[in-house]
């Protein structure tokens, strides 16, 4: 949610920065329905004003035995408080419409992200590790042998249609053990606080994170209207919802292992072999809630702890800054860090990690209390994937493949999967 005071005091910044995201110019209808809010409010106190003065006329009228003025007074007190009952309609009314316009129109970006109409316009700004040479044309995950008997695709058609899978033996257990190698390395290594929180959250907590209104299609609602998360950024960044945070309390630091769930409208005929793009899919989500002033360190510092995952995997990747035309509704900067997949001979996207301002807490009314005293300020939010489990899990098998169809799991990983540093080309942990 935008500030409206700072669309008052530079309409034509903030246009400008709709116009770098290839958006119209909206200050001029904003401005608008600003005004004719604010004159419903002022028309409103001052026949408030009116009234108060009129009630007190009509008893000094009624003791000088004035009677024609105090029916006078008397009906223009009527008169009045049906006056202001209106305009305290049409106040609320504008006021709502000025909120709804303001919930449709995406976060400014940063002056330092990069113009660009779309993603081949984002810019390079890391790279670790070189791409293996292999000795044989390496195959995509769910054609290697050892994994494919893991990936049961059709079963996955069975129970629920297109863009799933059922994952079983060897394979299964790689992606949980995943899932606990990123957790404990950002709880035990990397200082954030893991929560295991609800991924069915009302509509308002959507909202607040950005995905309603103008993305509701994006995502999965219940009959009884409760929302699936796209992912635990949702319910993490709310819980500091609505809350004033003391200032030495900050920054805090969450991460969550979830299901997440997305429509993929709009995605018909994009990535439906395998498992990249899917309806369900799990993650393990970094989540900050920052002072104003330390929020872009924190992004850095939240890139850096994705990117170790991937290098402790030792899976080649590149970072790219997302250019202005590429980047998400409520992000001011995001990072996209790309995972090398051999089977395609690409980089392709496994973790997000964007800084989004006070965007989302103005959307949420989360706010900072200062030490030094003073108004509560609003606070600013960031997430990130640290990663996505099923993405990770395409990087480690496609990287890791062998000839005959065995899959070398990355040292990283032996640990958690009771000391086994293999799946053989039967699909079986060795």
């Amino acid at each position: 949610m935008h500030d409206i005071r700072a669309i008052r005091d530079n309409p034509a910044a903030f246009d400008a920065g709709l116009a770098r995201r290839g958006l119209p110019p909206q200050s001029a209808d904003i401005l608008s329905l600003d005004e004719a809010r604010r004159a419903c409010i002022l028309a409103s106190e001052t026949a408030q004003a009116d009234r108060n003065t009129a009630s007190k006329d009509v008893g000094a009228a009624k003791a000088r035995g004035d009677a024609a003025e105090f029916e006078r007074l008397r009906a223009l007190v009527s008169e009045k408080k049906d006056e202001i009952a209106r305009l305290e309609d049409e106040a609320k009314d504008k006021d709502a419409a000025l909120r709804d316009l303001l919930a449709t129109i995406p976060n400014l970006p940063a002056e330092d992200v990069p113009d660009g109409a779309d993603e081949a316009d984002n810019v390079e700004i890391n790279r670790w590790g070189t791409p293996r040479a292999f000795d044989f044309q390496p195959r995509e995950h769910f054609e290697i042998k050892g994994v494919s008997h893991g990936l049961d695709f059709e079963t996955a058609a069975k129970l629920s249609g297109s863009r799933f899978v059922v994952l079983t033996g060897a394979v299964a257990r790689l992606h949980r053990a995943l899932s606990q190698f990123m957790l404990d390395i950002h709880t035990l290594e990397n200082g954030l606080t893991e929560v295991n929180g609800p991924v069915l959250v009302r509509p308002e907590t959507m909202f607040g994170t950005g995905q309603l209104p103008k993305f509701g299609e994006d995502s999965y609602e219940t009959t009884n209207g409760w929302w699936l998360i796209p992912t635990s950024e949702v319910s993490l960044t709310n819980i500091v919802a609505g809350e004033i945070l003391d200032e030495a309390d900050l920054p805090k630091r969450f991460t969550a292992h979830s299901l997440c769930f997305r429509s993929e409208a709009g995605s018909a005929g994009r990535d439906t072999a395998g498992m990249l793009r899917q309806h369900q899919f799990e993650k393990v989500e970094m989540v900050s809630i920052t002072h104003p002033d330390h929020s872009d360190a924190e992004q850095k510092r939240m890139l850096g702890c994705a990117e170790g995952i991937l290098e402790r995997l030792e899976i080649p990747y590149r970072t790219v800054v997302l250019c202005t035309g590429d980047m998400g509704f409520g992000a001011r900067r995001t990072y996209d860090i790309e995972a090398w997949l051999p089977g395609q001979d690409t980089y392709r996207e496994i973790s997000s990690v964007s800084t989004c301002g006070d965007f989302q807490a103005r959307r949420m009314n989360a706010r900072f209390r200062p030490t030094g005293g003073g108004k509560p300020e609003f606070l600013h939010t960031l997430n990130g994937s640290g990663l996505a489990v099923g993405r990770c899990l395409i990087a480690v098998v496609e990287n890791g493949q062998q000839a005959d169809g065995s899959v070398l799991l990355p040292k990283a990983l032996h640990p958690y999967m009771g000391g086994k540093t293999r799946i053989t080309p039967e699909g079986q942990l060795d």
